[in-house]
């Protein structure tokens, strides 16, 4: 092959970034594995629904998780146990439907994949039948490893999730910082390899402390998506209603708000309320005759 010669077709996912690059079709995991090579940082956000999904979309983002985080901030649950299939089904194909270019991950929800890989195989497959999206993620490092590797064995890409693990608040009494003292460093970087080892094209690692996070990233060749892990991930994800500062009171130490729409929303709807009560809405432009 000479130097003018056009690179193959197979190889052209390795010489585009995900930040325009890749424009007539789905983002995929081979794209995001060339992003790791080439050491391009990547976004994820949340999305449940089509039509912020597809705002997300336009922006560029290349990867949107329909995460069971939708129990605490659109559901109303005070955890993201509570969550069905059902819910994360009718949830994730809303989003796929929202979308043209970005990744679309669901998260396997509690309940729905520790019983058996047969459980896992049967639930992922929803996900991507009835919904349509492209990948799933499921929580735990070793104890997950089989199912990861039956879901890959599929033809199932897996998102792994490492680290803390909202689905375990209860067994953890919280959602403190994983991986702190060295037994529990050890025990991470074994999860991170164990879920690499079962075929896991992602891990996200959540809250933990940034020196091992950094490690983690140097020592996997599969990318890395922090949610508190420090600056020296590969990828970074926030859940969008943090994000964007629709969440009220206090938020997690590693969220960065880049909105205040609670108070622009919340001025809109009083606004309004306001137009109602004097009489100003619906004025003449906006009646029919």
């Amino acid at each position: 092959m000479n130097a003018s010669t056009p690179p193959p077709a197979q190889n052209q996912a390795s010489t585009a970034t995900l930040y325009g690059g890749v424009t007539n079709r789905r983002v995929t995991v081979r794209d995001l594995a060339a992003a790791k090579q080439r050491g391009e940082r990547w976004s994820m956000l949340t999305a449940y629904d089509a039509l912020t999904a597809g705002v997300f979309d336009e922006a560029g983002i290349p990867v949107l998780l329909v995460g069971d985080s939708a129990g605490n901030c659109h559901l109303g649950y005070e955890t993201t146990v509570p969550v069905t299939m059902d819910q994360m089904v009718m949830l994730s194909a809303a989003v796929v439907r929202g979308t043209k270019r970005a990744m679309i991950v669901a998260d396997l929800p509690f309940g729905s994949y520790q019983e058996s890989p047969a459980q896992a195989m049967h639930n992922a497959a929803r996900l991507m039948k009835e919904a349509g999206v492209g990948a799933v993620k499921l929580e735990g490092g070793e104890r997950s490893a089989r199912s990861i590797e039956l879901l890959v064995e599929a033809g199932v890409p897996v998102m792994a999730h490492i680290g803390l693990t909202p689905q375990s608040v209860h067994a953890l009494g919280g959602y403190p910082v994983q991986g702190r003292g060295d037994e529990a460093a050890h025990q991470l970087l074994r999860d991170a390899k164990a879920v690499q080892q079962a075929g896991a094209f992602s891990v996200v690692l959540e809250a933990v402390p940034a020196e091992l996070a950094a490690q983690v990233t140097e020592q996997l060749a599969i990318p890395t998506v922090g949610i508190g892990g420090g600056p020296d991930t590969d990828a970074q994800v926030l859940v969008w209603t943090d994000m964007a500062g629709m969440t009220a009171g206090r938020v997690p130490k590693f969220v960065k708000q880049y909105a205040d729409l609670r108070t622009v929303l919340g001025d809109a709807a009083r606004a309004y309320a306001q137009d109602v009560r004097t009489g100003a809405f619906p004025a003449a432009e906006h009646s029919f005759h």
